[in-house]
């Protein structure tokens, strides 16, 4: 039993081309296919999943170290998904790398190690893709020296 059910609509535009409706009156999303098969007029299927494993990963890593009032803005994510043939010659997501970047130094934050070795284990989407999907975390402040 779950905990809470998310509803999502699709409904088709054209050929693969579908609009996206959300619950709690959010803005409707147009979804697309890339060429030969769609028009590319929105994000792909691939495209929606590697944002929403980076969007996670973000909110999670901001609310860690929230939590110890520290404010690290602006967090950026750089997120890359890698797609190719399974062993059955089948498309899939293969790997996926997210790269976090602070908006402030290192050692203007405080529980900074503590944040680091929890926030992945508490976003949800991440956790769930990595049982079929690897998924590598990087951390650098804004200086470039990496802390995870």
């Amino acid at each position: 039993m779950s905990d809470k059910q998310i509803l999502v609509h699709l409904t088709q535009e054209k050929d693969y081309r579908f609009q996206v409706a959300f619950e709690d009156e959010l803005p409707e999303l147009t979804v697309d296919e890339p060429p030969p098969l769609g028009s590319a007029t929105g994000p792909s299927p691939v495209q929606l999943l590697t944002a929403a494993v980076g969007s996670c990963l973000s909110d999670s890593l901001l609310f860690a170290l929230r939590k110890f009032k520290q404010s690290p803005e602006p967090v950026r994510c750089e997120m890359r998904a890698d797609v190719g043939r399974n062993s059955e010659g089948r498309m899939r997501v293969l790997r996926m790398k997210a790269v976090l970047t602070l908006g402030v130094a290192a050692n203007q934050l405080a529980h900074l190690d503590r944040a680091l070795d929890q926030f992945e284990e508490f976003c949800t989407v991440t956790q769930s893709v990595r049982a079929g999907i690897p998924v590598t975390v990087e951390v650098y402040d804004a200086s470039g020296l990496q802390l995870k």
